[in-house]
């Protein structure tokens, strides 16, 4: 039977798995209303807006 020729070190082996837990970042979206970055499909915190609609009402 084949195996590893050598040990690898828990480093070497986690550096390896760490790759597939990789947090993406977070996309933003330009709000239509007041062209502030927001998440997309949610309400804008800066005016309240939702697909040109006010949700909340802000001052």
């Amino acid at each position: 039977m084949i195996g590893p020729k050598n040990k690898s070190s828990k480093g070497r082996r986690n550096k390896r798995r760490a790759q597939s837990f990789k947090i993406a970042k977070a996309t933003l979206a330009v709000c239509p209303s007041c062209s502030e970055y927001k998440l997309p499909h949610t309400i804008c915190k800066a005016c309240g807006n939702y697909k040109k609609v006010e949700y909340i009402k802000k001052d």
